[in-house]
């Protein structure tokens, strides 16, 4: 299952939804297209991301034919967001930009029977419906490119001690952390002593 279609199954009526049928689409000519999100979308969007905010997002391109029934979709796509940072917990703000690229394909319906695995399989493929939902691409493309573990330039997690609290000095008083097992390793090696 993609994100879009998990994105889907969640909401019916995804966040940021814009919807092209594709009988309005024509062989010979590219569908332009450019989208930007009201602040109630991005708000909404944010929230579902669990990021601070979305600012400036726009994802603009062409769906151009494919082939003998399908459609290329070929866009970029632009976003400012911000987190907080995992360390320091300030504001961090990535700007996004990415290409995205998706190829709606009809596809047969497989038998409840048959299982496929194909190593070749191809994360630009979506299946081809009545209906293109450009927002929903959109929303999946911005959701895999924000940062999972955001920090602020030169933020750097702690060295952490895990030694008992009235330890002073761990090299000399503690043993190495293998050193048990291979004293065990050397007792059952030679069962004589």
């Amino acid at each position: 299952m993609t994100m879009a279609e998990t994105i889907k199954n969640q909401n019916p009526t995804p966040e940021f939804s814009r919807i092209l049928k594709v009988s309005k689409l024509n062989n010979t000519v590219d569908y332009e297209f450019e989208e930007v999100p009201s602040e109630n979308e991005t708000t909404v969007m944010a929230s579902l991301f669990d990021v601070v905010s979305i600012r400036k997002m726009r994802f603009s391109g062409r769906i151009s034919p494919y082939e003998d029934a399908g459609w290329l979709l070929e866009g970029t796509l632009g976003a400012t967001v911000s987190q907080n940072c995992v360390v320091t917990l300030q504001r961090v703000r990535t700007r996004i930009e990415l290409d995205v690229r998706r190829i709606f394909t009809p596809m047969a319906a497989p038998d409840d029977n048959d299982i496929t695995l194909d190593a070749s399989h191809n994360d630009e493929l979506e299946p081809l419906g009545k209906e293109i939902d450009i927002g929903l691409v959109a929303m999946e493309a911005l959701a895999l490119a924000i940062p999972e573990y955001p920090r602020i330039e030169g933020a750097e997690l702690p060295e952490s001690n895990f030694s008992p609290p009235d330890t002073t000095d761990i090299e000399e008083e503690t043993p190495k952390a293998f050193a048990g097992l291979a004293a065990l390793k050397e007792k059952l090696s030679n069962p004589e002593e």
